[in-house]
């Protein structure tokens, strides 16, 4: 399983909004020249964070983005959701709507394919944007 730059660069848009706008709301150009991708990409992508109730929007002088809720109310995993659908490695362990492989009662194979989906999902619920801030200032700090 491949995570889309998409889905990357979601994870990075909303860790910059827990790291500099957790009570105002900062323009898409700001996180757009601290993160170095293009404010429109930027847009593309939050315009589906919004649709989902991740972020929310103002406009005007004083407009931007903010986050929804604390950092540490917010997974890694629902981000990626977001962007990315299901984070099965296959479509037949898909949690939602698994495809139905004629295999699938005889197939000894599913069972790989349904641990790996665990373990991917396991590791993504449980990180939250307020950890990735803990990371990123240690990371930051110890430079």
């Amino acid at each position: 399983m491949k995570i889309s730059t998409k889905g990357r660069y979601a994870l990075r848009l909303m860790l910059d909004l827990a790291a500099n706008s957790q009570h105002e709301y900062t323009p898409v150009k700001e996180i757009s020249l601290r993160q170095d991708i293009s404010d429109k990409y930027l847009e593309q992508i939050i315009g589906r964070l919004s649709k989902a109730g991740l972020v929310q929007s103002a406009r005007g002088a004083q407009g931007g983005y903010k986050l929804t809720k604390a950092p540490s109310e917010c997974t890694v995993g629902e981000i990626l959701r977001v962007l990315e659908g299901d984070l099965a490695p296959v479509a037949c362990a898909a949690s939602v709507h698994p495809t139905l492989c004629p295999r699938l009662d005889d197939c000894v194979t599913t069972e790989v394919w349904r641990r790996i989906g665990e373990a991917i999902n396991n590791v993504v619920d449980n990180i939250t944007l307020a950890d990735l801030l803990k990371w990123q200032e240690e990371k930051c700090c110890c430079k």
